[in-house]
């Protein structure tokens, strides 16, 4: 199973970015998906993040009130809508799942390969 993510690009600052995360195999059941971001010299962060099961979605202080977190109905896509972006939000944005293929006891972690987001002042 592969996650694969769309959307990024490069956009002004105080414009809004919509990123889109789709996993390439029905058979597997979604536990939880999310976003991490890695900036040019800096350690892969957390972004946000949404449990499929059920609860409200997480998401890091920076981005927190500006960015959001969405699922389609049938839980085979997760979203990031990017709003009032800065040039602090420039990074590569990973997808990352907890998957469970239905043979399978407990699920296991996944992550795409990533969409470049770059954001001019």
């Amino acid at each position: 199973v592969r996650l694969v993510e769309t959307g990024g690009g490069s956009v002004q600052a105080g414009g809004s970015l919509r990123l889109s995360c789709a996993k390439s195999e029905r058979t597997f059941t979604t536990n939880a998906m999310g976003w991490f971001r890695q900036a040019p010299g800096k350690a892969r962060e957390f972004v946000a993040s949404l449990d499929l099961n059920g609860g409200p979605p997480n998401y890091a202080a920076s981005v927190k009130g500006r960015f959001t977190i969405s699922r389609d109905g049938t839980n085979d896509a997760v979203y990031l809508q990017m709003d009032n972006v800065g040039p602090e939000d420039t990074a590569v944005y990973y997808c990352t799942g907890n998957l469970r293929y239905q043979t399978e006891r407990y699920g296991r972690d996944y992550w795409g390969k990533g969409t470049l987001v770059n954001v001019s002042s």
